[in-house]
């Protein structure tokens, strides 16, 4: 499994944290790689454009939050980030909402980011009829405007 992962100065430890802890998971690292100050921005992109290219199957963003990384990634087209602080969260915007990019505060406990990741990772989307007609509605409305 190949994942964009993307990251500003708060993210940094975080980052590195899960780069090391997931030997099985190949990484792009899109991130900054020091802690002076840097815009969240251009590295939510990066990972939007991965996914979107990809490039990667998955992208993981983190920065102090999760917020202002998720509001950018979802700016790129056919990306569904979603912010997540729980396992039941990432299960289900998997399950439910396809969502390809997870964004991250770096406030949470490793122990516990760790179990996310794996969780978002390794979920299968839901085909049920009413999932794929709330993803399809989500799909046309981004296609028209």
């Amino acid at each position: 499994m190949v994942v964009a992962i993307g990251n500003d100065h708060r993210g940094l430890k975080l980052k590195n944290e899960i780069i090391n802890h997931f030997k099985n998971i190949t990484f792009i690292n899109v991130g900054t790689n020091d802690e002076l100050p840097a815009d969240h921005p251009i590295y939510a992109f990066k990972v939007g454009e991965m996914v979107t290219s990809k490039q990667a199957q998955f992208g993981i963003l983190i920065c102090g939050t999760g917020i202002g990384m998720s509001i950018a990634c979802n700016k790129v087209k056919n990306i569904r980030c979603a912010k997540v602080d729980t396992c039941e969260e990432a299960k289900l915007t998997r399950e439910h909402n396809d969502a390809n990019v997870l964004a991250l505060s770096s406030k949470l406990p490793v122990e516990e980011v760790f179990k996310i990741v794996d969780t978002f990772l390794n979920t299968e989307t839901l085909t049920d009829e009413k999932y794929l007609k709330r993803r399809n509605m989500i799909e046309r409305y981004e296609h028209d405007h």
